[in-house]
């Protein structure tokens, strides 16, 4: 079977990934597909920012046009709890840092990257303290120490390595921000656009499908050429 990957280059406090969320679980549907998760750093270091009335004016023009256009929940603990807690910093260092170590310990980033949009947009969390990621590990099942001992283990160094990484992959592909997604199959690398998609996962499941079955069938269709057609040793099929 054709190798495939579709390479996604996001943040836990992007609301456009959030946004996106349908499709990277209707990407994980497809057989044959790997979703791998490269995380931006958007809000990391010194882009991390309080939570100020600046923040919150930019913000939620921009939530509510994404509710509209997927139909995503947000709820009041967000809109009037976090986005008014004046103490609260949105840092996309400590939730990346969960994710990776999500995946190093059971190969559940991904699912620790959707647990996180559900917390921050939906319940208003602060995704950054880490007792909090602590806790949201522990919902999926994780078990409490070894995920907080992974956790710790994603020091700053490491992390920015990460970070870089991720905005080289975005380089390769041609992608200008977050989300970007990038099909990759057979070595051959295509950055996607996945926004007529947006509440359209089923579709986009089918787009990926269609995409993956015809490099299968490039593939077999390349492996079988100058091969000599043979007849078998009691005679030639009519």
């Amino acid at each position: 079977m054709t190798q495939a990957t579709l390479h996604y280059i996001a943040d836990p406090l992007c609301g456009w990934c959030y946004a996106a969320a349908p499709l990277v679980r209707a990407a994980r549907d497809v057989a044959g597909l790997d979703v791998v998760f490269h995380g931006g750093g958007m809000m990391a270091g010194p882009n991390a920012q309080p939570v100020t009335p600046q923040l919150r004016n930019y913000v939620v023009p921009h939530d509510h046009r994404i509710a509209a256009l997927t139909g995503q929940p947000f709820g009041d603990a967000y809109f009037e709890g976090l986005l008014r807690d004046g103490t609260a910093v949105f840092d996309s260092a400590p939730p990346t840092a969960a994710v990776l170590a999500a995946q190093a310990l059971t190969g559940r980033g991904l699912d620790m990257f959707a647990a996180l949009q559900r917390a921050h947009y939906v319940d208003g969390k602060r995704i950054a303290d880490r007792d909090v990621l602590v806790g949201i590990a522990a919902d999926l099942g994780l078990d409490r120490d070894a995920f907080a001992n992974a956790f710790d283990a994603q020091d700053a160094a490491a992390l920015m390595r990460h970070f870089r990484d991720s905005r080289a992959w975005l380089t390769r592909v041609g992608g200008s921000g977050f989300p970007t997604f990038a099909l990759e199959i057979g070595g051959q690398i295509e950055r996607l656009e996945p926004g007529r998609y947006l509440a359209q996962p089923d579709a986009w499941r089918d787009a990926l499908r269609e995409r993956l079955l015809a490099a299968q069938m490039k593939a077999s269709n390349e492996g079988d050429a100058g091969v000599l057609p043979q007849c078998g040793p009691d005679g030639c099929a009519r």
